[in-house]
Order: structure tokens, then C-alpha cells, then sequence
């Protein structure tokens, strides 16, 4: 199974983590309709990416034959389980200006916290997941 679309979505995703970190950075007050704008956007991609996995990735992956892949895609699709309920609640309380200048610090927090288990898990999936499942790829087209 290629999994480049999936490599150059977690490309996509980190860089809307970092335009929302630099935005942050610049002030939530001064950008908060570019930082909500943002967090809709980058909720899109979050969704788009986790809905492939869900009805590609991890059926392929159990499916596959190698009871170690299908373990390891069991285990990666129930922990991703705690992490989007997190940031969809994150994305939904936060994607509007309003919301933003009420509380910005309270946003600050939620931010760092929910965007750095999103990252820790895709930074993970990048080292740990996508290599087993290339490893697999390679050992199928070389017999």
C-alpha cells in the first residue's frame, strides 16, 4: 500500500499547526479571525486525513494478512480515538473570533496542549507506523 498521500497530509497538518502557532505568536487579539479562520481549515485537513485512514488505512492494514501490522493498525486507530475528541472539541469551541478575545488565554492553553498531541501523534505515526507499513510494502513486492 503507498502511503505518500498520507505522509503529505501530515505535511499539510503541521503546517497549518505552525500558521496557527506563528499567528498566535503575533497576538490572538490581533489575529483572532485569521487565527479561527485557520483552526476551520486545519479541522478540514484533521478530518479529511482521519476519515481515509478510517475507511482505507486501517481496514487495508487489517486485512492484510500480517498479524503485527493488523495489531499495530488496531491499536494506532483506538488511540487516535481520545485524540480527535479532543481536538474537535478544541475546534469547535475556538473557531470563532468571538470566542477567541473573550478568552484568549484559556485558548492559549487549550491550543498548546491539544496541537502537541496532534503533532506528538503524527510525529509518531511518521516514525513508528509509516515505516512498519512500508517494511511490509517492501517484503510483499520483493517475493
Amino acid at each position: 500500500m503507498n502511503i505518500d498521500k498520507f505522509k503529505h497530509q501530515h505535511e499539510d497538518i503541521l503546517a497549518d499547526i505552525d500558521a496557527l502557532r506563528q499567528l498566535v505568536h503575533g497576538g490572538i487579539e490581533a489575529n483572532a479571525e485569521r487565527i479561527a479562520a485557520r483552526i476551520i481549515g486545519m479541522s478540514g485537513n484533521i478530518k479529511l486525513h482521519l476519515s481515509v485512514e478510517d475507511k482505507v488505512l486501517y481496514p487495508t492494514l487489517r486485512a492484510s494478512g500480517d498479524a503485527a501490522i493488523a495489531r499495530m493498525s488496531n491499536l494506532y486507530q483506538f488511540e487516535m480515538n481520545g485524540i480527535v475528541a479532543a481536538y474537535m472539541a478544541f475546534a469547535t469551541t475556538w473557531n470563532s473570533a468571538a470566542h477567541l478575545l473573550a478568552e484568549p488565554e484559556k485558548f492559549r492553553a487549550q491550543a498548546n496542549a491539544v496541537l502537541r498531541r496532534v503533532y506528538d501523534r503524527m510525529k509518531k505515526e511518521d516514525h513508528e507506523f509509516y515505516p512498519a507499513v512500508e517494511a511490509l510494502e517492501a517484503e510483499r513486492l520483493a517475493a
